[in-house]
C-alpha cells in the first residue's frame, strides 16, 4: 500500500469497545494508519468507566463523542473491525470484515473493565504490525 490504510471500529454505542480500540490505533500506530469509529445506534457520550481505563494506560479518549455508522465510512475503510452490532454493519463487497468478540463495557466498574481493554490492546498491536508491514513493504 502507498497510502495509510484505514480502520473503522464499530460496535453497538459507539462509547466503548470501538472507542478503546480507535484510542489504541491512534496511540500505537503514530499516524500510519487512519483512524475511524462508529455506532449503530450511538450513545450520547463515551463510556466514563472506558474513559478513566484508558486513562490508565495513558490514553485520553475523554473527548472524543459516539458518531453514527455512515455508509460512507464503511466504504472508506480496508478494514472493519465489528464488536457486536450484528447486521447493523453494510457490508460492502471487497472489504475486510473482522468481528471481534468483546464483552460490552456498558455498566461494569473498572476492575471488570480492565481485562477487556487489554484484549481490544493485544488486538490492535496485533492488527498494528500487521497493517504496518503490509504498507512497508
Amino acid at each position: 500500500m502507498t497510502r495509510r490504510p484505514t480502520v473503522l471500529f464499530v460496535c453497538v454505542h459507539n462509547a466503548g469497545r470501538s472507542q478503546m480500540a480507535a484510542g489504541f490505533l491512534q496511540h500505537l500506530a503514530g499516524g500510519r494508519i487512519e483512524v475511524l469509529s462508529a455506532g449503530s445506534q450511538p450513545a450520547s457520550e463515551v463510556n466514563l468507566v472506558a474513559v478513566a481505563a484508558m486513562a490508565e494506560v495513558g490514553v485520553d479518549i475523554g473527548s472524543r463523542q459516539p458518531k453514527v455508522l455512515s455508509e460512507t465510512a464503511v466504504r472508506a475503510a480496508d478494514v472493519v473491525v465489528t464488536m457486536g452490532c450484528g447486521d447493523a454493519c453494510p457490508f460492502f463487497p471487497g472489504k475486510r470484515y473482522d468481528d471481534w468478540v468483546l464483552h460490552d463495557p456498558a455498566g461494569l466498574d473498572l476492575e471488570a473493565v480492565r481485562p477487556i481493554r487489554d484484549e481490544i490492546r493485544r488486538r490492535v498491536e496485533a492488527l498494528v504490525a500487521e497493517l504496518v508491514g503490509a504498507s512497508d513493504g
